[in-house]
């Protein structure tokens, strides 16, 4: 299937986009340290199943631009996310996908902007009200611990950034990840780019970091999700532990689901497509 690139103005940001397909839009959000290629087995399916399928990437990951305003908090991304929507011509049908930190922007983007959504799909990151707080997660939270400090972006493009080398091979136990590295050193290769993406976990603990315009987002990333939400988690997932599943529903909107991925890292969509098309597609009808 060939997909088509594209710039998208949204939100003051231009955001390269790989899309394909006509229909209801699929957007679909990635997180850290990734791309938009990480959507590359379920792209084509959405396509299938009759979706314009759109994966940005997101703000500060080449080919997108490097925000002007150069804000990275919670309230920017559900901004994109709801900006995109607009911008791609999106209907009140439209599903939203995101893993990762674009989970993060798809639970803003839910709640500052329902009416746009249909149904969405989070994986791997609860949402912020889920508590996971234990001194096993601590330890796996070393890298944002590091990402405040100056000499982060150091530290991270090292050794031809075998950091992020670690980061994949602690996350995702046995998935070759070689591809995925390849496209994620090339997007955060230039030096802005790689404090764009560090920038988002400093904007999480500075609220000095906040730019005004987006004190509405940021208030409405702090509200439960309005749209029913399919919630996936890779049991063998490095980054985050959530040994049960069933409790990140009561902190979804109403009609919720959420399912535990055996043998699974951080990554579910890319180290069980077939697994995961097939519940998304079973959940976005």
């Amino acid at each position: 299937m060939n997909f088509e690139t594209r710039t998208v103005v949204a939100n003051g940001v231009e955001f390269g986009t790989i899309e394909a397909g006509e229909g209801p839009l699929a957007l679909c959000l990635h997180g850290f340290p990734d791309t938009a290629h990480t959507w590359r087995h379920l792209l084509p399916v959405l396509v299938e199943r009759g979706f314009r399928a759109v994966a940005p990437f997101q703000r500060g990951y080449a080919p997108t631009a490097v925000p002007a305003d150069g804000s990275y908090q919670t309230g920017a991304l559900a901004s994109d996310a709801v900006a995109l929507h607009e911008a791609l011509g999106g209907q009140d049908d439209a599903v939203l996908i995101g893993h990762d930190w674009g989970a993060v922007a798809a639970y803003g983007a839910s709640a500052l902007a329902p009416e746009r959504w249909r149904r969405m799909v989070a994986i791997s990151v609860p949402p912020a009200t889920v508590q996971i707080a234990d001194y096993e997660q601590y330890k796996r939270w070393f890298y944002l611990y590091l990402f405040q400090t100056p000499l982060a972006e150091r530290v991270v493009a090292a050794d031809k950034m075998t950091f992020l080398d670690g980061l994949w091979r602690d996350w995702a136990p046995g998935y070759d990840a070689s591809e995925d590295l390849a496209q994620v050193k090339e997007a955060l290769g230039n030096p802005k780019r790689l404090s764009a993406a560090i920038g988002y976990y400093r904007a999480l603990f500075d609220p000095a970091r906040h730019v005004r315009q987006y004190a509405t987002a940021q208030s409405a990333a702090l509200r439960k999700a309005s749209t029913p939400t399919l919630y996936l988690h890779g049991d063998e997932d490095g980054c985050l532990r959530v040994p049960d599943v069933g409790a990140v529903v009561p902190h979804l909107a109403d009609g919720s689901h959420a399912v535990l991925l055996k043998g699974v890292g951080h990554f579910p969509q890319l180290e069980a497509p077939e697994a995961v098309a097939e519940l998304v597609l079973d959940w976005i009808g």
